[in-house]
């Protein structure tokens, strides 16, 4: 889901560094490449297991999700914590990550990389857009984000609760048109939280804020971008059951 850690909320009025380096964009980036390298390892962990031993995978898997969260909650009360804590949640959702692509890929192959490369695709093109200020983080558009996250939190919520009763919301999650439309609103949601991001860091850096928000920032990222991949994954799957 959206990130969580991500908002103006997250600064605090003795963040300003009065000594020492600040955060810095360029080093802010840096730290989403260790990132992205921690969330291949664990991804690599999880498919070396799935091939070598399924039982095990089916743990590592557990072991991320319930590791992701205990990683994220403190997170978002102490930001400082991140520089501890941003490496060990891209290994644990390297870990649900793994084993959740192999399924989608057994099933549709290609498809994984088909949802890689349109996740890297969507951000870049977020990127541009928001460094050319065609689309601008405004106080109305934080507002609406929020709405909209929350509102998809909801319906997963629901959707999680009725599937113990051996219930679905009807279409939203099936292949068709309605699905189709959930999905891509859901991708149109989780796209415009990288806006979010961006601000974020930009914002941050030059509030000349502590170097430990390099960290902050580079999770927060991570986490959209986990969640944006996860959409997608979704989304082709469902394009690809109607054929």
């Amino acid at each position: 889901m959206s990130n969580p850690i991500l908002n103006n909320n997250s600064f605090s009025p003795d963040a300003t560094v009065l000594e020492g380096e600040p955060m810095t964009i360029q080093g802010t980036i840096n730290k989403i490449f260790m990132l992205f390298a921690c969330l291949i390892a664990g991804t690599a962990i999880s498919l070396y297991y799935l091939f070598n031993n399924p039982d095990l995978a089916g743990v590592l898997m557990i072991i991320g999700l319930v590791g992701g969260f205990i990683t994220v909650i403190p997170t978002c009360f102490n930001m400082k914590l991140a520089k501890y804590t941003a490496a060990p949640y891209a290994l644990m959702e390297g870990l649900v990550l793994g084993g959740i692509s192999s399924l989608f890929e057994a099933q549709f192959h290609g498809i994984v990389i088909q949802a890689i490369t349109a996740t890297f695709a969507v951000l870049f093109v977020m990127l541009m857009l928001y460094k050319a200020k065609v689309i601008q983080y405004t106080q109305k558009f934080a507002a609406v984000l929020m709405t909209s996250v929350l509102s998809v939190m909801a319906i997963y919520l629901i959707q999680f609760i009725a599937s113990f009763f051996g219930r679905s919301i009807p279409g939203a999650f099936e292949s068709g048109a309605f699905g189709l439309m959930f999905s891509l609103v859901v991708v149109a949601i989780a796209s415009m939280s990288l806006i979010q991001d961006f601000f974020f860091i930009e914002n941050a850096s030059q509030r000349m804020l502590s170097k430990d928000y390099e960290w902050f920032g580079a999770m927060g990222l991570m986490i959209t971008m986990v969640w944006l991949y996860l959409e997608i994954l979704r989304l082709f799957a469902k394009l690809n059951s109607r054929r």
